[in-house]
This record gives structure tokens, sequence and C-alpha cells, in this order.
């Protein structure tokens, strides 16, 4: 009887360790001026900008920790893992490497209940039933890479020549010699 009671206490005890290593692994400081969006992806909505340097509470991430749903100073969103450390170890270590080790849970973004859970009031709230069909469309989590600009030579006649550097030619005079009136 004692043994079991014994067992009994021990599994109890280890439990209750096992809950405060992962609470600890339910903060995380941002590295620096990241977005919190409205879901998972660059593509949602900005619900805020987090400064560097502050403390969020985790409640889990996607797969290989790459998106994290967190809080702050009762806001919640999304942050991009890359932006988020943690401690493990004494030493504050990039969330994707530290998550494997940390027990950090990988969850799912549920779309409606999440958005009418913490958005009714945004603006972009009235339009979640076009960001829903986009989000399940095939978003994926990561940024597009497809230009959105198109890169226009200024000057397509000096093509192949480093800047602040002219051609020899006709005409030519070098600004020295042109400044003592030789050309």
């Amino acid at each position: 009887m004692k043994a079991n009671l014994l067992l009994v206490a021990a599994i109890l005890l280890l439990g209750t360790a096992a809950t405060i290593s992962s609470a600890d692994a339910e903060e995380a400081y941002t590295t620096t001026d990241v977005n919190l969006r409205a879901g998972p992806s660059t593509r949602f909505p900005r619900v805020t900008t987090l400064p560097a340097g502050v403390v969020v509470t985790l409640y889990g991430c996607t797969e290989a920790w790459g998106w994290c749903d967190a809080g702050w100073r009762g806001l919640r969103g999304w942050v991009s893992g890359h932006y988020l450390e943690a401690l493990y170890d004494g030493r504050r270590t990039i969330l994707p490497e530290y998550g494997p080790s940390a027990g950090i849970p990988i969850i799912t973004f549920e779309f409606g209940t999440y958005w009418d859970r913490w958005y009714p009031d945004r603006p972009w709230y009235e339009e979640r039933d076009r960001w829903r069909r986009e989000w399940r469309s095939g978003w994926t989590v990561e940024i597009d890479p497809r230009p959105t600009y198109r890169v226009i030579d200024p000057e397509p006649h000096r093509r192949g020549v480093p800047p602040g550097i002219r051609k020899k030619g006709p005409g030519f005079c070098p600004p020295g010699l042109q400044k003592q009136g030789r050309c």
C-alpha cells in the first residue's frame, strides 16, 4: 500500500515538474520589431507591431515553429517564429531551433473560431468571408517569392559601366581638365 502511495506521489511530482517546464517554454522574446498578424501568414492583416525585446506568451506553433500563436497586452495573433527567442539552457535561442526540445505544442489555425473570438471589433473582420476564402484557396505560410515590382534601368545607354565612371569618347573631357579650361 505504501509503495503504491509513493508511486502515485512520484507520478504527481513528475507531472508537476513537466508542467512547470512547459510553462517556462510558453514565454518568448521578440528579436526585433515584428508584426503580430491575424493568421499564420504575412498576407493576413496586421494586428499591431510588437517592439523588439518584449515578452510574449506562446500558445503553440505551426509545424517547424514557423508561426506561433502569441499574446501580448491583451492582443492575440500570430508571429513568425524566426523573430522569437526563448530561454533554453540559460541562453536565448531562436524558436525554430529551440521548439523541438522545449515541447512547445504544435497547433493548427482554425480561421473561423480564431477570428470570431479575437477580432470582431477590427475593421477587416467585416471582410472575414473574403479572408477565409483566400486562406482556404491555398495560401502558404511563406512569403510570396514573386517580385511585386519591375526594375527599371534608369540609364540603359550606360549598361556595363560601373556607377561614377564615364566612357571616354568624342567630346569627353575629364572634370579636372574641364575646371582648368583645358578642354
